[in-house]
């Protein structure tokens, strides 16, 4: 159990297997009706990666962001240099595949104009679709371009590290500022229309 469990590729393998098992068994019928089962699939993968990003944004902002002021400066360079950059390749990516998806969706549910464009019935699924563009917005051309100089990716001397901290740090907050209705707008838009 401990080497299964010690290898991350072979969970993640067992996981998919367990799951093509499940949607096999329970919906096998409903591969054939096409874009209702992509729809299904989509709606997964979905919520998947926002599980991935938002996990990720509330590591940086609860977690890291917070402890590094109390890590000794030797210390330091083993979060900025292995574990900071590994989490924003996959905070990045998650918010690229959240946001891609999320406009599957709405396209194979013939949505995505009237949720963009904020119409009666749509109000709450493209307030939510608006935060989470901008969220992705700051992720990729705010947060990460600055998040390189500090990390030191990208050259740059301490002035412009300090200043690339501070932005990226508000982008970040202003992320986990609109990631509260954001969530809520795409829960209950089922529910409670909008």
């Amino acid at each position: 159990m401990v080497k299964f469990f010690g290898n991350l590729n072979a969970v993640l393998v067992a996981g998919l297997v367990i799951l093509v098992a499940i949607m096999f068994a329970l919906h096998g019928g409903a591969m054939d009706q096409g874009e209702v089962y992509a729809n299904a699939v989509m709606r997964y993968l979905h919520v998947l990666s926002g599980i991935m990003w938002i996990g990720l944004l509330y590591y940086f902002n609860f977690i890291q962001v917070p402890a590094m002021a109390g890590i000794p400066a030797e210390q330091k360079p083993a979060i900025s240099g292995h574990i900071a950059p590994r989490a924003l390749f996959w905070f990045r990516w998650a918010a690229a595949a959240t946001v891609l998806t999320g406009l599957i969706v709405a396209w194979l549910t013939n949505e995505l104009v009237e949720a963009l464009t904020l119409r009666p019935g749509f109000m709450l699924i493209g307030l939510g679709m608006w935060m989470a563009l901008i969220m992705a917005f700051n992720v990729w051309f705010i947060i990460w371009p600055n998040q390189k100089k500090v990390l030191g990716i990208v050259e740059a001397d301490a002035d412009a590290k300090a200043k690339a901290a501070t932005t990226a740090m508000i982008a970040s907050r202003t992320n986990t500022l609109l990631s509260i209705p954001m969530l809520y707008c795409m829960v209950t838009q089922g529910l409670l229309g909008g």
